[in-house]
């Protein structure tokens, strides 16, 4: 096979689409859904490379070949709606035929932020509030033309050349009118929103509108620092009750080393309310946001002396960091190895080199089971055992 050649599946018949073969050349595949397939392609005339997105509008057994048509008119509709962000996903072309439609976007190099997160494990608070200010501003830029995203979440946000935010998929987003609610029940279990299941479980239940899209957020910045999800359980209807009641704490150890802005900002999108819940534009002027400090209105030659003594010991004891080990109890780690950051971060690591295949995408329920660190009470027992022998 040719490097160029596209591989494994046969492509739609070149009849159905001449305006996309006129203009693309298609090249390997990048990732593939329940009726589609996204694939590499290159513009002949300038070069540039972008992503086409492959609908077979018969491919699915669910939903009628109209009635998916209708829903990805509806999709690129609100696509060319919310076109021009920097942070939102840019439609480049549209081609549509009897039996596959063409979407044809920019290319994001560096995949998903799902995938990128598996690769790391978790963020540093810094690169939390680099990727967080993004999404938020995507959602800004998104609420303020009325349009609900409903489906937030790291497989939804992809990451360009310089790992910048771009929010795609917006199958389930809806226009809104002033005042109006949605009631259908759509989008990922661990980031519904309560309001959202509220809808499927009361009849008189109130609706709900773009501040789900908040509460999504929640759980996305949750998730980057800890690499596990808020509302996780082994059992579904333990988690939606947990959804619905807002339970969730930051007694984990991962969040011993997490300052408190960030905690209390997502303590403010996971509002069971949606009244009470931060918008977008409260949340951008959060002070996890605002972080520079000010400058001395008049010059001090002695401070600025005795900050110029403190620089340079603080730089010394930086790199001899790298020399010094840490103070390790041994008792402690051997009762509890999970409590040292040190093993932590090793152990962690570890697990998402083994068993980073097995993570599943959607509810990131087997990523969550990576970090659970409590042993069965028998294998607890045998192990207390062993080590009192």
């Amino acid at each position: 096979m040719a490097k160029d050649e596209p591989d494994d599946d046969t492509l739609p018949d070149k009849d159905a689409a001449k305006g996309f073969y006129a203009k693309y050349e298609p090249k390997e595949v990048l990732g593939r859904g329940i009726s589609s397939v996204v694939r590499r392609c290159i513009d002949k005339e300038t070069g540039k490379e972008y992503a086409a997105k492959i609908i077979d509008l018969g491919a699915s057994e669910h939903n009628d070949s109209r009635q998916m048509l209708e829903a990805t008119r509806q999709e690129i509709n609100i696509l060319r709606q919310v076109m021009g962000h920097p942070y939102i996903i840019e439609l480049q072309d549209v081609f549509e035929s009897d039996a596959f439609i063409f979407l044809v976007f920019e290319l994001c190099r560096h995949g998903e932020l799902f995938d990128y997160l598996t690769s790391v494990v978790t963020l540093s608070e810094k690169k939390t509030r680099y990727i967080m200010r993004q999404i938020f501003e995507g959602v800004d830029y998104i609420h303020a033309r009325n349009i609900v995203h409903r489906d937030l979440k790291p497989e939804n946000i992809l990451l360009d050349d310089s790992l910048n935010v771009k929010i795609t998929d917006f199958g389930f987003a809806r226009h809104l009118n002033d005042g109006a609610k949605l009631y259908d029940l759509c989008g990922t279990p661990g980031y519904l929103a309560p309001e959202t299941l509220k809808c499927n479980m009361f009849e008189d239940a109130p609706g709900y509108s773009k501040e789900v899209d908040m509460w999504a957020c929640g759980v996305i910045m949750f998730t980057l620092l800890v690499g596990c999800p808020p509302f996780w359980h082994r059992k579904q209807m333990i988690m939606l009750r947990n959804i619905m009641e807002g339970k969730y704490s930051f007694m984990s150890p991962e969040w011993s080393d997490i300052s408190e802005d960030p905690k209390d900002l997502i303590r403010k999108c996971l509002v069971v309310d949606p009244e009470k819940r931060i918008n977008v534009r409260e949340a951008l002027k959060h002070p996890f946001f605002n972080t520079v400090m000010r400058r001395q209105s008049q010059f001090n030659a002695k401070k600025k002396f005795q900050f110029a003594i403190l620089t340079v010991r603080a730089m010394i004891r930086i790199q001899r960091l790298r020399y010094t080990p840490e103070p390790l109890d041994i008792e402690e780690a051997l009762r509890d190895p999970y409590r040292v950051k040190v093993l932590r971060k090793v152990i962690d690591a570890c697990a998402f080199r083994v068993y980073g295949h097995w993570v599943k995408k959607g509810e990131g329920q087997n990523r969550a089971a990576l970090f659970e660190n409590q042993p069965k009470v028998e294998l607890h027992n045998l192990y207390i055992h062993q080590l009192q022998k």
